[in-house]
């Protein structure tokens, strides 16, 4: 397991939202990339020294500093949409190789090279931004029946990564959550919300949704 490339966004032109700019146009960079918490959501820090998020309301923040994609996905996705993708395209930060990142639970941690320690936390949402960001109608709904979302981890341990650094899995907590079961759950099977509220590294606002599933 590692990765493949490490992705830096360049800001872009956003009119799929109508917002000033995107950070989804993620391209490899070379070298080694400071990774650290960037604290709460809302200021567009994120954890890659040299990114950042523009939708702060939605995006960025501790739970959200770092999003993983894994190559063998988005290999799946070339071939169904018949073109090339490259590295980051989805506006993940980390494409790996060899990493089950949709079956990891959340909570699980992951050590890349030799400083840096991450935390599974959530699935990404597909927005109006991603669907036109790749020029495909129809993509949102498309994304959300595959239930491959990629994975948004925490930063717990900082310091420095690039490509090829090894991916190794130091903590797998005792649940069943995994990124894909909880896309699932907060997307189009609700019924599946009560499994969610013991998973302790689940951001608050999810938990939230699955204590109003579980009680009412």
């Amino acid at each position: 397991m590692k990765l493949l490339s490490v992705n830096v966004g360049k800001p872009r032109p956003n009119p799929w939202k109508g917002l000033s700019a995107t950070g989804i146009d993620k391209r490899p960079v070379e070298g080694p990339v400071a990774v650290a918490a960037p604290g709460p959501q809302g200021t567009g820090a994120v954890g890659l020294a040299g990114d950042r998020v523009y939708d702060v309301k939605h995006h960025g923040g501790s739970d959200q500093a770092v999003y993983a994609y894994a190559r063998e996905d988005l290999d799946g996705w070339q071939a169904e949409l018949g073109r090339p993708l490259a590295n980051g395209v989805f506006g993940e930060n980390l494409t790996t190789a060899g990493l089950d990142v949709n079956g990891a639970l959340i909570g699980e941690r992951w050590r890349i090279g030799r400083d840096v320690v991450l935390e599974v936390s959530c699935p990404r949402i597909p927005c109006a931004t991603f669907q036109g960001w790749l020029e495909r109608d129809g993509w949102i709904g498309r994304f959300t029946e595959a239930a491959l979302p990629g994975a948004y981890l925490r930063v717990i341990e900082p310091g420095d990564i690039r490509a090829t650094d090894p991916v190794d899995i130091v903590h797998r907590p005792d649940h069943e959550a995994t990124v894909a079961l909880v896309f699932r759950a907060v997307t189009r099977e609700p019924e599946l919300l009560p499994r969610l509220p013991a998973v302790d590294a689940l951001p608050e606002d999810i938990k939230e949704l699955a204590r109003r599933r579980t009680t009412a």
